[in-house]
């Protein structure tokens, strides 16, 4: 029961761990397969068992090797799969679960090594990047983990058959960032299980601690993009724009308005034309379809333009980003987008007759930099 309690607990610390794992600045992986990396490693573990504290720690020390998979969501979280193991050994003063005594006096201890192999399943949380935020080039970052596992042996009351105990881990690992693919990396890791030992041993539950260094290759490279895909002061400009574009119109139609008025209708007629705002612009987070507040604005001040000039026809044109997924995708989302702002002008009361909609998909770098692709034109 108390080793229950023990790996119960371990477990709910790795829960808590990626429940709290969130990213200081937002970065994401692009794609699922970016950031996925392939770690190896070996070193050494101790077996922390009350027969082996008795007769001294030093001599449990076995060797330990361990390969993992995994993948980094965003900066700050991630998680992995492992298998590890070799064996483990038990310094006992039970043979068989009996205690060997030579005249009255327990004068040896029976050395028990146990080839055993542990699947873990960790999640990841990079402290560094949590306290300090992102950066690429930073030397050494150092992460947490935790999660269960199960460990395969023969033992815990069968010696002939295989068994699968249930444990539980959390552990510290420290990454010496080499180049954009590889990585060093030290991990101390404390695990507690059923005893793999059964007969032998004097306790139902093993601890084990263990410190490994080994090598991660990320395939592909570490590749994470910023959340922010549009930006925001150049959409602030584009609004402020149109915005004084449409306050000088007023300001001449109402200068036509007083000059008209002043004018005596057996001189002549005054006609003040005014100019229509020329394009707008409405931008994208990426992967999105959806109009934030800028947008919105920016389509309220053209569908009252539009609403005064009901002659006059208008594009909607959609675009993605090239430099991001596929042909497919690129066009479905470019049509979303254009049918979005068609939607909003509608709602604002524009007439449909008015509007032309059309999706353009992934387009070559239009604006200086590729996320601004990432538009409705509306001309």
């Amino acid at each position: 029961m108390k080793s229950k309690l023990v790996i119960l607990s371990l477990l709910l610390a790795g829960a808590a761990v990626t429940a709290n794992a969130q990213t200081k600045e937002k970065f994401t992986s692009e794609r699922f397969k970016d950031n996925i990396f392939i770690s190896v490693g070996g070193g050494a573990q101790v077996c922390v068992n009350p027969d082996n504290s008795d007769y001294g720690l030093g001599k449990a020390i076995t060797p330990l090797i361990h390969v993992s998979l995994g993948k980094w969501v965003n900066p700050t979280w991630g998680f992995r799969g492992q298998v590890a193991g070799l064996w483990s050994t038990l310094n006992s003063k039970h043979l068989n679960g009996v205690e060997t005594v030579v005249g009255n006096q327990t004068t040896w201890y029976k050395i028990k090594n146990k080839k055993y192999f542990t699947l873990r399943a960790d999640a990841l949380y990079n402290l560094s990047n949590s306290i300090c935020g992102y950066n690429p080039d930073r030397l050494f970052t150092l992460s947490v983990f935790a999660g269960p596992g199960l460990t395969f042996a023969k033992t815990y009351g069968d010696q002939d058959k295989l068994n699968a105990l249930i444990n539980g881990s959390v552990g510290l690992m420290g990454q010496f960032n080499i180049n954009d693919y590889w990585d060093i990396n030290i991990e101390a890791r404390g695990e507690v299980s059923p005893s793999i030992f059964g007969k032998y041993s004097n306790a139902y539950t093993d601890g084990a601690v263990s410190l490994t260094a080994g090598v991660t290759y990320t395939f592909g490279g570490k590749k994470f993009i910023s959340c922010n895909g549009v930006d925001q002061d150049a959409i602030n400009d584009e609004v402020n724009r149109y915005r004084s574009q449409l306050e000088k119109a007023k300001a001449d139609l109402d200068a036509a308005k007083r000059a008209l008025a002043n004018v005596k209708p057996e001189v002549r007629e005054v006609v003040k034309t005014v100019q229509v705002p020329g394009p707008r612009a409405v931008f994208f987070k990426i992967g999105k379809a959806t109009i934030d507040d800028y947008g919105l604005v920016n389509l309220k001040l053209a569908a009252k333009v539009m609403k005064e000039n009901p002659n006059k026809k208008y594009k909607i044109a959609g675009y993605a980003d090239k430099a991001t997924g596929s042909v497919a995708l690129n066009k479905k989302l470019a049509d979303k987008r254009a049918q979005a702002v068609y939607d909003a002008l509608v709602k604002e009361g524009v007439n449909k007759d008015q509007l032309e909609v059309i999706g353009y998909g992934g387009t070559d770098n239009m604006f200086g930099k590729n996320f601004l692709n990432r538009v409705v034109i509306l001309e």
